[in-house]
């Protein structure tokens, strides 16, 4: 299965905002679409990702204001992506190795969606139900 499949499912829609937003306007953004992360995009331009972890270590515990601190200040740069070809293995291993859970996919440098770690055990989960519906098949027969 790929990174498209799932986008297929799933759907396309990308939530973003802009790295002058505050991080409590992302926040509220993130709990109202009920999101984990929340893509910065700036003129069509993928610039970071902000995380709910990204909120909890770099304002909860440096006791910093959500209202008043930029996204831009806490917001991750050094953003990993997929192509919508790219296959779950491949996304599973970038996920652990990188200990991430969100993974916005690429399009002739343009974000056509996110997926993250639920989508891809979903996925997984999905295959190994087939897989096993078939053997059943295969034995039964």
């Amino acid at each position: 299965m790929t990174v498209d499949q799932i986008l297929s499912s799933k759907g396309k829609e990308v939530i973003s905002i802009l790295s002058t937003n505050t991080v409590y306007e992302a926040l509220t953004v993130m709990s109202e679409k009920n999101i984990g992360a929340i893509l910065i995009i700036e003129d069509a331009v993928l610039k970071g990702i902000l995380s709910e972890r990204d909120y909890a270590r770099k304002i909860v515990l440096k006791d910093k204001s959500s209202k008043k601190t930029m996204v831009s200040e806490i917001m991750e740069t050094t953003v990993i992506t997929v192509q919508p070809s790219d296959n779950l293995d491949y996304c599973m291993e970038l996920m652990s190795s990188k200990r991430i859970r969100h993974l916005p996919v690429i399009e002739n440098q343009i974000v056509i969606g996110l997926i993250s770690i639920s989508d891809v055990v979903k996925a997984i989960i999905e295959i190994q139900k087939d897989t096993i519906n078939h053997l059943n098949t295969y034995i039964s027969q």
